[in-house]
């Protein structure tokens, strides 16, 4: 019996529905997130009284440094899932671009935008 070198049209379905709905999530964090940093929420000090303000403009950057750094995090998955969406328009979803191997289902469940096998993943950290 020969391997399988790809995942059928149904499994291959099964698997974009679970990153449309990871890709969904994921686009409204991303929105709050922006929306934190542009004002949009409301949520700044300018209305506060000038002795507070000096104690919450430190607290302000250090929190617009980390929502930055959360919002660029949260991008790259975006771009990552949309990435998976392709491979599966190209049925090229699921093969480890290092072994050239399937990837575990149960592994794409957890990772849908995995790019690696497990065992690829480990040899690459040696």
């Amino acid at each position: 019996m020969s391997e399988k070198t790809r995942y059928s049209d149904a499994e291959l379905e099964e698997f974009r529905a679970i990153i449309m709905e990871k890709l969904s999530v994921a686009q409204k964090t991303y929105d709050q997130l922006k929306a934190a940093l542009t004002g949009a929420d409301g949520n700044d000090v300018d209305d506060t009284s000038p002795t507070y303000k000096i104690l919450e403009e430190g607290a302000n950057t250090l929190s617009k440094e980390e929502t930055t750094r959360l919002a660029q995090r949260q991008l790259k998955f975006i771009q990552d899932l949309r990435a998976a969406l392709v491979r599966i328009e190209n049925k090229t979803y699921g093969v480890c671009r290092e072994t050239g191997k399937l990837i575990p289902a149960e592994r794409l469940r957890a990772v849908p935008h995995a790019t690696l096998s497990i065992e690829a993943k480990n040899n690459g950290k040696k």
